[in-house]
């Protein structure tokens, strides 16, 4: 084989070998980096349980439940939570009854990529009663 494939086929190599590393060193495994809070929301009223992951490839993110992995728009395009872009969960309206499965609970959210998952902090959702936080402030009272 004449000197310049030797060459050609020398550095071809060299860059295929230093290209795979770098990329492989470029990848990394997924991290929250925003947790979702408590939140205590009305029945009916639109709520945000807010969700931020980062790794490379960048993560799938997935809602559980009390343990249940949560069904989102993804999942069923007339369900009243979606999965935005960012990884949150957007609720349409809250539900809290008995006739469908209510929104009330302890949440976490699992980002996943093929380098590992992470699994943010729990982050419970109440839904505030109609009648909640009424507060009276009795001063000064003198009773005869």
């Amino acid at each position: 084989m004449p000197a310049c494939f030797t060459g050609i086929y020398f550095l071809l190599t060299l860059l295929w070998i230093c290209s795979g590393s770098r990329l492989r060193q470029e990848d990394f495994p997924p991290r929250i980096v925003e947790h979702p809070s408590d939140l205590i929301v009305s029945k009916g009223e639109p709520a945000t349980l807010n969700c931020k992951a980062e790794g490379r490839p960048i993560p799938t993110v997935e809602w559980y439940k009390d343990g249940e992995r949560v069904e989102t728009d993804k999942d069923n395009p007339r369900s009243h939570r979606m999965l935005l872009p960012s990884g949150s969960l957007f609720f349409l309206r809250i539900i809290h009854g008995r006739r469908s499965k209510p929104d009330d609970g302890s949440y976490v959210c699992v980002a996943r990529n093929y380098l590992g998952q992470a699994i943010s902090h729990n982050a419970s959702l109440e839904v505030a009663s109609k009648y909640c936080c009424v507060l009276f402030e009795f001063a000064d009272v003198i009773i005869f």
